[in-house]
């Protein structure tokens, strides 16, 4: 483990694209299987307009900190608006997804306090 500094337009998008997990990208910052990094896994995830992230639930708590657009974050059935400057903490094994509702990009960076990626496992709703 060792210091970081990372530019994150230079970490590579992943793409989910169903009707399940969402229509979503994100870019993995931080995470033990990818960076000489241990205790927490961190990302950028964003949503063009009218982009989604399914309902789901996993085993660690999680924060979202936006930091551009706006949307609707769902915890445990209640939708919450959200904006530019909003935190969301979501409780280990809450339900939750979150939904773009602006004309423009939604960013946000999310954080949990595990070393890696592979560590998170998400339960999607949709499935059952």
């Amino acid at each position: 483990m060792r210091p970081q500094v990372r530019d994150s337009s230079e970490v590579e998008s992943e793409v989910w694209d169903d009707p399940v997990r969402g229509d979503v990208s994100f870019r993995v910052l931080f995470s033990a299987d990818r960076t000489p990094t241990s205790s927490l896994y961190t990302g950028l995830t964003e949503l063009a307009p009218g982009g989604w992230l399914g309902l789901h639930r996993h085993t660690q708590a999680e924060v979202y900190h936006l930091v551009e657009g706006s949307g609707v974050v769902v915890l445990d059935g209640v939708e919450h608006p959200v904006g530019a400057g909003s935190a969301v903490f979501i409780p280990g094994d809450a339900e939750h997804g979150i939904r773009n509702t602006g004309e423009g990009a939604l960013r946000f960076v999310y954080a949990f306090a595990t070393d890696a990626i592979d560590d998170v496992v998400y339960r999607f709703s949709a499935d059952g």
